[in-house]
This record gives structure tokens, sequence and C-alpha cells, in this order.
């Protein structure tokens, strides 16, 4: 069970924020402070820490914008004939400088590293509290959630964009910085996840929905990853202790079994603790805004706006139980096993009868529709990523044969056949972006995985995708107009 408590804390003259949901967590309610006078005890310390977890709730982020920018840019999805124009643009590829929603990605991304950079910049404040109040490990470990949620930030950022602006918590510098580059983000990136992989909690002694030392371990595994700096990453990962696959796959995406073994890092939301707010805080962070809007915009017999693809759906082997507990089909059981789903419920706007539905991350396994409203947890990295990645490494830097172990752990849950340890290395990675494609599905990771491969010109044919110019999204323009060391002449290919 989800057990939280709610805090707002507006900080004079820097920015109003609002504690995330975290789990198991309490929490004192402090009244406006200013900078000056904040960082006198724990309790404000971890308030101004929870400040920085609550943008990646908002809506233009996890509470719905990213998903659907990510899976349509994927074409892991169709979108039915009521599918918003503006998401039609990630599907299309035909968003520019002016998409209101890019805008709103970095708007609510640079929010977040504004209020990490709070507890950063605050350090010394910090650790003159003294140890009889706050003790050092724990200065240490709240400086090192504001470290990893400033290298979330930051990774949501250099993925879209390439070289941003960087932040780095020295308030006595502009905001207004120019462009630094994608080499100089990812080492800010490292540094942050070096500090935090040290210093966190591990998950069995921290609070539910706060950063932890496996959380670290994994984020920084995966940039090393992405650098191709493959031993690295795997020192990284196999530091990690605690975690294993859950034995039924489905358990990953409901609201019960959430924070289980297989979870490493996930994004919170609680209907009990109040949605009111949700339209008006979309990039912000405050207010009641604790709700997903994936149910129902990824659903079966309500309102909804996508489906599966036919290529994504087909690429399941003959028994594989993750195609069950990915999809919906004609016949399957709903709502606790009492309803049944029949080819009328499958009928997208326009009439045309569709033979598949999203299952991941929806509600009806216990309830008869979808809501608007959803309080199911977003997945940012499972253990069966990691392994994954694992193998990836693997393959690069050990033996085949090791690779193939990792995927085989995966394989076996999924009830198909183990690989063969003999495969080459292009049969192994072959492997790896099979597996990938149905294991992750709707998980917001095809689309970066499609561009650091370099298959884009087959995983992406038809689509419109040009290479060269949508691996990045533009640089808005109101960040252009707004900041006077950013122009038009630092605006990414293309556009």
């Amino acid at each position: 069970m989800k057990k939280y408590k709610i805090i707002l804390l507006l900080l004079t003259g820097v920015f109003t924020i609002k504690s995330c949901s975290t789990g198991d967590l309490e929490l004192t309610n402090p009244n406006q402070l200013s900078p000056e006078t904040y960082f006198a005890n724990e309790a404000q310390v971890q308030a101004s820490v929870n400040a920085s977890y609550a943008n990646l709730q908002t809506i233009a982020l996890y509470g719905r914008l990213v998903w659907y920018m990510m899976d349509n840019m994927a074409h892991e999805q169709f979108g039915n004939g009521q599918q918003e124009a503006d998401k039609v643009t990630f599907a299309d590829f035909s968003f520019d400088s002016t998409n209101g929603q890019i805008a709103e990605y970095w708007d609510a991304c640079y929010r977040g590293v504004n209020k990490a950079n709070f507890v950063i910049g605050n350090a010394d404040r910090i650790n003159a509290i003294p140890d009889s109040e706050l003790s050092a490990s724990r200065k240490k470990k709240f400086i090192a959630e504001a470290k990893f949620m400033r290298a979330q930030y930051y990774w949501l950022l250099v993925n879209r964009f390439g070289g941003v602006p960087l932040r780095n918590g020295d308030f006595t510098e502009p905001e207004g910085k120019a462009r630094s580059t994608k080499a100089d983000v990812i080492n800010l990136i490292i540094e942050d996840l070096e500090y935090a992989s040290v210093n966190l909690l591990s998950k069995g002694t921290e609070d539910n929905g706060r950063a932890n030392k496996g959380a670290a371990q994994a984020f920084l595994g995966k940039v090393f990853l992405y650098e191709k700096r493959y031993g690295e990453a795997l020192t990284s990962f196999e530091k990690m202790k605690g975690y294993d696959l859950e034995v039924d796959y489905f358990d990953n995406f409901k609201e019960e079994t959430e924070h289980g073994i297989e979870s490493v890092w996930e994004i919170q939301y609680d209907l009990t603790l109040g949605t009111g707010d949700k339209w008006s805080s979309l990039v912000s962070g405050s207010g009641k805004n604790h709700a997903t809007y994936r149910g129902q915009d990824y659903g079966v017999v309500d309102w909804f706006n996508v489906y599966p693809t036919d290529d994504l759906v087909a690429s399941y082997e003959a028994g594989d139980k993750r195609l069950n507990g990915n999809f919906y089909f004609e016949g399957d059981t709903y709502n606790n096993g009492n309803s049944v789903f029949v080819s009328g419920d499958f009928k997208e706007n326009g009439g045309n009868i569709r033979p598949v539905a999203w299952k991941k991350y929806q509600n009806y396994y216990k309830q008869p529709n979808e809501n608007q409203e959803s309080g199911i947890n977003a997945k940012v990295i499972r253990y069966s990523d990691v392994l994954l990645m694992m193998a990836e490494c693997a393959n690069e830097v050990r033996t085949q044969s090791d690779a193939v172990g990792f995927i085989n752990k995966v394989r076996t849950r999924a009830s198909i056949p183990n690989l063969a340890t003999s495969l080459s290395k292009q049969q192994v990675f072959d492997a790896i972006v099979q597996e990938r494609k149905v294991e992750l599905c709707g998980e917001q990771v095809r689309f970066d995985d499609i561009l650091r491969w370099g298959i884009s010109s087959t995983a992406l044919a038809g689509t419109n995708f040009q290479a060269g110019k949508n691996e990045l999204w533009p640089i808005p323009d109101r960040e252009i107009a707004s900041n006077v060391n950013v122009t038009s002449a630092d605006q990414n290919p293309g556009f």
C-alpha cells in the first residue's frame, strides 16, 4: 500500500515547489521561508529534496506526454481517429520549434533541475547543520538524491536535444546560459550519478519512491552503455544487490505490486493524494496532480487514443507469455474475471475493429472501465532492462556465452526456449534487439534503442523519420526568444 503525507513549500525568490509522492514517508509542513534562512534542520532539507521529484509526475513528463512522445516516435502504436493532432506530430515526425509540447517538456525538466540545484547549491548550509540534528551520512544522502534527480532531468534533456544549457547550482551565475556540448552534459550526469551511487541508501533501507543506491547504479550503467563504455557499465550494473525478476511479468504494471523485486526506479502516482490541479500544473509539479492519464489514453472500451502496431504484436514468439501480459485480445477476461472483451470493445473511432489493445499499465484487470486518472506508477528502469543491458555489454567486452546467460534469464520468465550459448556476436546482438522490443514495449525505451543502435533506416522505414534531423528535437522558440545566450544559430540541424 502507498502511504504519503504531502507538503507545500514556497522558497521566496526562487520558485514554487511541491513535494513528490514518496512512499512510506512522513514529513513536516514548513511555512514560507527564504533561502537565506532555510536548511536549518532535517525536515527542511528533506522537504526541499522532495520537491525535486515532483516535476517527473507532471503531464509534460511521465504524467502524459513522455509516453506519447516516445512510444509514437518508436512506432510501437497506431493512433486512432481521435488522437489529438499534437500527438500525431511525434508519430509522423512533423514537429518543429513551435511545438508547445516540446517546450513544456523543456520547461518541466529545467524546473526540476532548478529544484535539485536549490539543494546542491546550498550544500554548505546543509553541511553546517549540527551532526546532532542531521548526521553526516544523511546529509550526503539528501545531496545524493538531489544529484540523482538533476541527472534524471539532464538525461531527459540531453537525449532529446543534444547539448543544452548547464545549470550547476551556482546561483551567482545568470540562468540564461549558452548551450553546453553534449559531452559536458553527459559528464555532469556521470559525476552526479557516481556521487549518488556511493551515498544513497540501498533499496531495502530507503523509503519506497525515493532514489536509492541500486537505481543510481543502474542509471549510471545505462549512461555508460549509451556512451559505449561497456566495461564501466557492467561494473556499475554488477554492484546492484537485491533485485530479481517478478515471477509474473504483469505484476510489474499493477498498482498493488509496485516497488517489487524487479522495480529499480519508478515514478510515483497516488490518486488518494488528490488530482484537482492536474491540468493547471502541466510543468510546475505543484498542487494536487498525482495522476497519470495512461489508463484512458491507452485504453480499450472507453475513450482512447492509441493501440499497438501489427508489427509489434507479430514480433512475439509462439508461447511467449509477454504477449498476453502486454496486450488484450478478443475473448480475454478482465474486471477481476467478471467481464470478457468482445469484438465491439475493440472498435476505434470511425468504426474500424482493431485486433488488439494495450494491457500494460491498464486498470481493466481490476475494474470494468478506465477512468481519466490512473494511480499506477511509471516504471523507468526494471531489472529485466538491466539484464538486457548487461547482455549488450557482455557481448562487447566478455563472451557471447555470458551475454546469452543474461538474455536467457529474461526468456525463461517468458516461458520461451533458451538461446544457444554458441551464438555469434551478431546473433547475440540481434537477439538483444528482439528481446528489448518485446520485453520493454510501451516503456519509452525503444526509440532511444533504435537511435543508439543505428537501425532507424529499417526500424523506422516509411514513418517520415529523417536521418540527420529527427534524432533530436528542436530547441523551443521560446527558449531562443528568452535566453540571450541561445540564438537561432544554435538550433539543431534541420529545424
